[in-house]
């Protein structure tokens, strides 16, 4: 069981875990664009799987929390060794695939990287203001890099047009933008004692929680109306599976709200809706 343990808080706070989620997002559009499953590890998949490994232990390495902050600022002070092998690791594997990638998504590349980077960086060279502290623009910032990187950078790489695919995009802002907001009501003692307004500490956490459900709502009523432009029954229903899964999995960590419960169950909806969608596709 130990081990379990160990490795278990290994993937999560390293963001390896992280990285799968957005990879299986990234599958989810490319089983809907091409029709079937990828074949594999693409460069599309190391370079978003290494870039994730980049950006969230960049946070780690580039800012100091105090380890009574959390769980996971605890396993980060007694193992930050890792933080650096995986930064590593994910640097040289989205170096090397971003060769074997379309100039197109080179042009992405260079706004996803400046926005993730300014989340834990200044805003300009001679500023302390970070997006993170920004409060809405936080929330947005997250959800849009998100959304580009996992449904955007997909249809760049097979040369689809964004215009065909509009309700793609609108469902995984929707989707992410549920689970964002339910971060961010975990980060509201911790962002209200840095004067950090994030939209939690605006509306409050039950009308953030109200708002979560509206999010689910519009994101069913998407998957519909993506059903009737792309009619796929086991996409359907693997959209309204994740969705349910979704609600279970915030109400959960509203009880337990524990850093792992959070990383690994409510990060772990992007895994389980990109592997239902991936898989049940087929289903017409």
């Amino acid at each position: 069981m130990d081990v379990i343990k160990k490795f278990t808080d290994w993937i999560l706070y390293t963001s390896v875990f992280a990285g799968l989620c957005a990879v299986a997002l990234c599958v989810a559009t490319e089983r809907l664009i091409t029709g079937s499953l990828p074949p594999g590890m693409s460069p599309l998949h190391v370079f978003i799987f290494g870039c994730t490994l980049v950006v969230y232990n960049a946070h780690f390495l580039l800012r100091k929390y105090s380890p009574k902050v959390s769980d996971r600022y605890a396993w980060t002070a007694r193992n930050s060794v890792w933080h650096y092998v995986v930064f590593i690791a994910g640097a040289i594997a989205s170096g090397i695939s971003i060769f074997l990638l379309p100039f197109d998504i080179w042009i992405a590349c260079v706004v996803l990287g400046a926005l993730s980077f300014t989340y834990t960086l200044p805003l300009l060279p001679f500023s302390k203001t970070r997006i993170r502290e920004l409060g809405w623009l936080k929330i947005l910032t997250l959800t849009l890099v998100w959304t580009i990187v996992t449904s955007v950078l997909p249809l760049l790489y097979y040369e689809r047009s964004l215009l065909a695919y509009p309700f793609e995009i609108l469902l995984r802002f929707v989707f992410m933008f549920v689970l964002c907001v339910a971060f961010d009501i975990r980060d509201m003692q911790t962002d209200r004692a840095r004067e950090i307004f994030t939209l939690p500490n605006l509306i409050g956490a039950e009308n953030s929680y109200k708002l979560i459900n509206v999010g689910i709502i519009v994101f069913l009523v998407l998957s519909v109306v993506q059903h009737v432009r792309y009619p796929s029954v086991g996409r359907l229903a693997g959209a309204v599976i994740a969705a349910a899964a979704t609600k279970g999995a915030i109400e959960y960590t509203k009880r337990h709200p524990t850093d792992k419960n959070y990383l690994g169950v409510v990060d772990g909806m992007m895994l389980l809706y990109g592997c239902l969608v991936a898989f049940f596709s087929h289903y017409k």
